[in-house]
This record gives structure tokens, C-alpha cells and sequence, in this order.
């Protein structure tokens, strides 16, 4: 299962996320990952999670964040969700085909291992492509 939650910067959607996170310690049995863009959120993730900071790697497209998601998972079979704070700011991309395929590739990885991905994506609703709007969640 992948969810998109998209909107402008200060629209609310890493507050949003952030209780997503919290439910999800509550109410899943495996292992969490959150993945922002700095370490800024430290101390609202609660413990339980792994908190990835990108800032502290070289994330410098969506092929480098697949094999490092892939990676976490192969060392780490027990993890059941990842939650990907500000997808565009982590990637170094903008809005593009780049990221329909990243997400078609989250559906295709999330339905084999049975992990779920949670993604925000700071950008105006009105530019989503056809593949993102699939993927839009209204929570």
C-alpha cells in the first residue's frame, strides 16, 4: 500500500504524518522507518521508530533511495512501514515522471514484502500526475 499526502510547504501534511507515525507504533506489530529530509523532527518521533536523517547521506535520486530502502529491509525483515517526509526535498528532484516511477516501484516492493509507504510530497495538488493522484490520501 503506498499513501501520498500532497500540498504546499506549511499545509500541514508533516503534522499530519507525524500522528499517521504515532498510530502506527499503536496499532502495527513490525518495525517502523521514518525518513525526512534532516533530523529536525527528532524529537517528535517516538522511540520505537527508526528515524533515518537523508541529510547525513548522499540521497541524490531515486535510484540511491530504493537500494536504501531495499538495504533496510534486507537487514531488517520485520519492518512493516516507511514514512518518507518531503519526498522532492530528500531526492533532490522536482515534481516529474521520476517520481511516478518511484511510487510504482513502492507499490510493486510494498505488495512483495508487505511493507506499507507513507509519502509526503511538498508541491501544489494541482501538479499531480495521473500516477500521483492514484496514490493521493485524504487523511
Amino acid at each position: 500500500m503506498v499513501n501520498v499526502m500532497m500540498g504546499l510547504k506549511g499545509s500541514g501534511k508533516t503534522k499530519k504524518l507525524l500522528k499517521m507515525v504515532e498510530e502506527a507504533v499503536e496499532s502495527e506489530d513490525g518495525d517502523i522507518v521514518f525518513i525526512e529530509a534532516t533530523s529536525k523532527l527528532i524529537h517528535d518521533i517516538p522511540q520505537k521508530v527508526r528515524l533515518i536523517d537523508a541529510s547525513q547521506y548522499d540521497f541524490s535520486g531515486y535510484d540511491f533511495l530504493k537500494g536504501y530502502m531495499t538495504g533496510l529491509y534486507c537487514a531488517n525483515y520485520d519492518i512493516t512501514h516507511v514514512f518518507i517526509d518531503n519526498l522532492l526535498k530528500i531526492t533532490c528532484t522536482e515534481l516529474s515522471g521520476n517520481v511516478d516511477s518511484f511510487l510504482k516501484w513502492c507499490e510493486s516492493f510494498g505488495k512483495k514484502e508487505d511493507v506499507k509507504f507513507t509519502i509526503t510530497i511538498s508541491e501544489d495538488i494541482a501538479e499531480a500526475t495521473e500516477t500521483v493522484k492514484k496514490y493521493l490520501t485524504t487523511t
